[in-house]
C-alpha cells in the first residue's frame, strides 16, 4: 500500500515539489506582510479579534489562489485587494445577519472603570464614525495614503485604479472628513476659528 501526503489545503494538479515550491514562495513573499495586513485590518474592523480573523481569512484565500499569482508582480497590492474584497464580503454578510444580544448576561454592576475607559476612547469615536460614513473606496484610499503613508502610485496599484482616481478620491474623502469633523476640530481648537 502506498502512502500519500495529504495537505490541509489541496491545490489542484500540483506535484509534491510544485506544492513545496509554492509554499516556500508564499512564505517568502506573503508571510512578511502579515503584520502590515493586521494593522490595515484593525482600521477596517472595530475589534482586534475581528481584524485577526479577517487577516486569517485573507491569508487562507491568498494561499489557495497563490498558484495563479505571477511571481514578480506586486504582491502587496494583490494582498490588499484580497483584504479589501474579503472585508467587503464579510461586512455584507454581517449586514444580512440578525444581531443577537444576550441581555440576561449583562450585569447591573457596570462600574466607573468602564465609564472611564469609554471616555478615554470617546474622541476617537467621532473620527471612526466619520470614517465609517465614507464610501468604502474613499475610506480605503484615506487609510492607505494618510494613515499608512503609501505613495499614490502604490495605493493605485493596491486598489487596482489609476493614480488620478486615487487622487480625486482622496481629495473628496478629505473634504467629507473636514465637513464631518468640523465641529470636533473647532471644539478641540485644533485649527484657528474662521
Amino acid at each position: 500500500m502506498t502512502s500519500t501526503t495529504v495537505h490541509p489545503i489541496s491545490l489542484p494538479d500540483l506535484t509534491e515539489r510544485e506544492f513545496n515550491d509554492l509554499t516556500g514562495r508564499f512564505e517568502r513573499d506573503v508571510a512578511p506582510l502579515r503584520a502590515e495586513l493586521v494593522r490595515a485590518a484593525r482600521r477596517l474592523t472595530v475589534r482586534d479579534a475581528d481584524a485577526e480573523d479577517l487577516v486569517q481569512d485573507v491569508m487562507l484565500r491568498a494561499y489557495r489562489s497563490f498558484a495563479t499569482f505571477d511571481d514578480g508582480s506586486n504582491v502587496r497590492g494583490w494582498m490588499y485587494q484580497i483584504l479589501r474584497n474579503t472585508w467587503v464580503s464579510n461586512y455584507r454578510a454581517a449586514q444580512r445577519r440578525v444581531a443577537e444580544v444576550p441581555t440576561d448576561e449583562i450585569g447591573d454592576q457596570v462600574g466607573g472603570a468602564c465609564e472611564a475607559a469609554f471616555l478615554d476612547f470617546e474622541p476617537d469615536s467621532e473620527v471612526y464614525a466619520a470614517m465609517a460614513a465614507l464610501r468604502e473606496e474613499f475610506r480605503m484610499v484615506v487609510y492607505l495614503a494618510d494613515v499608512e503613508g503609501y505613495p499614490y502610485a502604490e495605493v493605485a496599484a493596491m486598489m487596482g485604479t489609476p493614480v488620478g482616481t486615487v487622487m480625486s478620491r482622496l481629495h473628496r474623502a478629505r473634504r467629507q472628513l473636514r465637513v464631518a469633523l468640523g465641529g470636533t476640530v473647532r471644539r478641540r481648537r485644533l485649527v484657528a476659528a474662521a
